[in-house]
């Protein structure tokens, strides 16, 4: 990439801190950072009208998904059919009000509005094209910033895996049926997934607000120039002022200052907070099974045990990953990188991009630990038969979500440009990039699922 093509302003990347001038991109393009190939910027082809027609045929099957029954669980003509609802419900009744809360906010109600406001978002800029930063309403921006920090929290794709292994656990037990607003929720599913991979955080601010231009602050730099602050909303750099809680020129949205030291404070909290919780999730049952009139406590080992015996290997198999190994690898692959980001040898640079690579991979798995939730909630909703079978939620149930989240918090919390402990570390690695292309140049690549 030349360095004369015309530019759409300048950003920080976000995992390395380095400054680079963004292309402006055809249709079907991204851009990544020419040192640890984070991406910066993509476009798809026909945004609006695309994005437009995934989400509201995404939020046509979520009505549909709520609307009629879900699933149906039978035993010697005893039969029990619950809505997706229902789950939620199930899980208040048995004293599980935060775990209902949260399989309704990150299933339900937090997709809704992530789609609902994305439609509003592309139909705005649809209807009015690039305008000026100070035309832009202060809904819009507040309700583009309130889009991008719902969308880590969308486990509608967990969700539907939970939904299977359920499947599999009971269907050796009893009848299963399948309703009308399961297969609504597989599309509802497989729609949002799509939706959410259309939305790029840099394309969607531009329709509404230029960057601004820093003269200050030039292609090359990094945060170790302190001549900037990168707002992690909207990727506008800003000046370095004196006032307490600034806010972002561009968006308004709360700037961080680079704080490596206090950063890694708070990862370190969230996550021995999580290793805390992960004895309870581990030590106490999982879920409570009736039949017959006698109780029996499982635990997430003794779950996967069970399962094993039984002759479901596979999904003993996705219950050890999910339950057992994820969590735990997270937690040590966080606690040595936050102890690797604490020291400044001469060779870490050398190392920054298999770090930031470990680091994108712990908060890519962390999420996908809910599907034993997941599992014990739709359990608990369909398996009510009274004495003859019955499932009830166990105290691990919660400790196991506080590991999750927890986890997520503190891999959220920490700032992987400490990986790179000098201005000159981009000399030091050894990035994705092609041999002529410089430190203040980005990446395009043809985006393959435009």
């Amino acid at each position: 990439m030349q360095h004369e093509q015309q530019t759409a302003g300048i950003t920080g990347c976000e995992e390395c801190g380095l400054v680079v001038a963004l292309p402006v991109l055809e249709p079907g393009q991204r851009a990544c950072c020419p040192r640890c190939g984070h991406l910066l910027m993509k476009t798809i082809k026909h945004p609006q009208q695309r994005t437009l027609a995934y989400g509201i045929a995404c939020l046509v099957m979520l009505v549909l998904s709520v609307s009629f029954p879900f699933m149906s669980f039978s035993v010697q003509g005893i039969e029990q059919e619950i809505t997706l609802m229902h789950s939620a419900q199930m899980l208040a009744q048995f004293e599980n009000s935060l775990l209902g809360l949260l399989l309704l906010m990150t299933v339900v109600i937090l997709p809704a509005c992530y789609i609902t406001s994305v439609l509003y978002l592309y139909w705005v800029s649809a209807e009015h094209g690039k305008i000026d930063s100070d035309s832009v309403s202060h809904r819009v921006k507040s309700l583009c910033r309130l889009t991008l920090r719902i969308e880590p929290w969308l486990m509608v794709d967990v969700f539907l895996i939970g939904i299977l292994v359920s499947l599999i656990k009971i269907a050796a037990l009893a009848d299963v049926g399948l309703g009308m607003s399961f297969w609504a929720f597989c599309l509802y599913t497989v729609l949002i997934v799509k939706c959410v991979a259309m939305v790029d955080r840099t394309w969607l601010w531009l329709q509404f607000a230029p960057m601004v231009p820093l003269p200050e602050v030039k292609a090359g730099d990094s945060h170790h120039s302190r001549n900037h602050i990168s707002c992690h909303t909207c990727a506008q750099l800003n000046p370095v002022t004196d006032q307490h809680h600034q806010r972002c020129i561009r968006c308004g949205g709360k700037l961080h200052p680079y704080q490596p030291a206090k950063n890694l404070q708070y990862a370190w909290a969230l996550l021995l907070a999580s290793a805390v919780f992960l004895f309870p999730a581990n030590l106490y049952p999982m879920m409570y099974t009736v039949s017959l009139g006698k109780s029996e406590g499982s635990t997430i080992i003794g779950g996967v045990v069970l399962l094993w015996h039984h002759g479901s290997y596979p999904i003993a198999m996705v219950i050890f990953l999910a339950s057992v190994v994820i969590p735990l690898v997270k937690i040590f692959a966080l606690g040595w990188l936050f102890f690797a980001a604490a020291r400044k040898n001469d060779d870490e640079d050398r190392k920054a991009i298999r770090r930031l690579r470990l680091y994108r991979l712990a908060e890519f798995i962390g999420r996908w630990s809910m599907i034993d939730i997941f599992v014990v909630a739709l359990l608990v909703a369909l398996v009510q038969l009274q004495n003859l079978m019955a499932i009830y939620p166990g105290p691990a149930a919660l400790s196991f979500a506080s590991v999750v989240i927890l986890t997520m918090l503190a891999a959220m919390v920490f700032d992987p440009r400490v990986f790179w402990h000098n201005a000159l570390s981009g000399e030091k690695t050894d990035p994705p990039t092609k041999p002529e292309q410089g430190a203040n140049t980005t990446i395009i690549q043809k985006e393959s699922h435009s």
